[in-house]
């Protein structure tokens, strides 16, 4: 959320920031709503005031003076309540247009309405060339009794699935491997709950604008589809110290997604689930536009460093306005080479959002001077399976139908080939 006082301050930015998110929020009525909150929030206070002085004063006046007091204190308390009852309206309001207005994006961000018009800043890796026709995913995994679709769905409904046999090993065997792979950085391993209630689903961003991707319980509580949730919610209304930050998490989570906006995508495979497990790196730093945008490379520098060793090609792109959630500042997309599509498809998502999830989750630290300040917050993924299952299993496939294993991950799977 951003400061009342910035929007004001700075409406021509704010609109224009809205404008290349493709977000369309009343910025005019919301400054209305606030100079009438303002005037009223005054006159409640002193007429709050007024009765509180003759509420001290009647017991002590003469009776011909209190007859007249409690007079007059019974139009002030009548005024008072109108009032109160007309703040209490402009407010709910205020704050529903409040958590409607979007950050604004970084000036490299570029213009574009969805994910078509991200740019490619960077590639890494060749795409591999076979002198065969590669196989997707669900091919080759159906093959070696890798998954199992059909049962999936029988149990779990549409996109339903059990990863059987070298599925699961080779799950396994990812998860192990990046989990030592983030245990040579400075990042504090942490498991956090999936079912999480609305108040940092709120803070984060993701309520109430994307509602409808998220499960609910009947006890009003959500299943998250990243850790990113509770690990932000884990300092909710809390004030750390400067020298304690900044504060690296590996979080890893069981995740939830009804995919409700991707009617007719990926319909097939583990590239779209609706249950997951990731592994998120999630940062809280200082409140320094420098010092997020040096962590925001970082983190991105650490997904691509598990790419890098898996050895899968892979390219970068910074996402478009429009492809940028209501919080974020900027946000790169790491995308793996698919043989079988002859496409990049994403496996990684980095992002950072300034204030704009520790003013709403009440998140601070204490500066040296000892003033409060809004933390910053960061974060990317390290791993989501089984989506990285998907290149991992088009890219190691050979001509004769067996996958061979990414040599770091052999020590954790146990041998070097699938299907021999």
């Amino acid at each position: 959320m951003l400061d009342i006082k910035f929007i004001r301050e700075n409406l021509d930015l704010v609109k224009e920031g809205a404008r290349k998110k493709c977000v369309t929020v009343d910025l005019d009525r919301l400054v209305s709503l606030d100079d009438e909150r303002k005037k009223l929030q005054k006159s409640v206070e002193e007429k709050r005031a007024k009765q509180n002085a003759a509420s001290e004063k009647i017991p002590q006046a003469p009776p011909e003076e209190k007859e007249k007091l409690i007079a007059e204190m019974s139009v002030i308390k009548e005024e008072f309540q109108k009032e109160e009852e007309t703040l209490r309206a402009v407010l709910d309001e205020w704050r529903a247009l409040m958590v409607m207005v979007p950050n604004v994006p970084d000036i490299s961000v570029p213009e574009g309405d969805d994910d078509s018009a991200n740019q490619e800043i960077r590639t890494w890796g060749e795409q591999k060339k076979f002198s065969f026709t590669p196989k997707s995913h669900t091919e080759l995994m159906r093959a070696h009794n890798m998954v199992d679709f059909e049962r999936g769905s029988k149990v779990a409904g549409f996109r339903g699935y059990y990863l059987t046999g070298d599925g699961a090993r080779l799950t396994f065997a990812i998860w192990e491997f990046v989990r030592d792979h983030f245990s040579k950085k400075e990042y504090e391993p942490v498991i956090t709950p999936s079912l999480v209630r609305k108040e940092p689903f709120i803070g984060t961003g993701y309520l109430p604008q994307s509602e409808e991707d998220l499960y609910k319980t009947q006890d009003d509580s959500y299943l998250a589809g990243t850790s990113e949730v509770a690990v932000m919610g884990y300092y909710m209304d809390e004030v750390l110290e400067k020298k304690d930050l900044p504060k690296k998490y590996l979080a890893f989570s069981p995740c939830f997604r009804r995919e409700a906006g991707s009617h007719g995508k990926d319909t097939k495979g583990l590239v779209r689930v609706h249950e997951f497990f990731k592994f998120e790196q999630v940062v809280l730093c200082e409140a320094s536009h420098e010092v997020s945008v040096k962590m925001h490379e970082e983190l991105t520098e650490n997904a691509e460093s598990i790419m890098q060793a898996l050895t899968l090609p892979y390219r970068v792109v910074v996402n478009c306005g429009g492809d940028l959630g209501l919080g974020q500042v900027k946000k790169y997309d790491i995308e793996a080479w698919v043989p079988s599509e002859e496409t990049y498809r994403e496996t990684h998502s980095a992002s950072y959002f300034h204030d704009f999830q520790t003013r709403r989750l009440n998140i601070r630290y204490r500066d040296e001077d000892g003033t409060l300040r809004f933390a910053h917050s960061l974060n990317n993924t390290a791993a989501a399976t089984p989506r990285l299952l998907v290149p991992i299993i088009e890219n190691y496939q050979q001509e004769d139908g067996t996958i061979t294993i990414p040599e770091v991950l052999r020590p954790y799977f146990g041998k070097d080939v699938i299907g021999k």
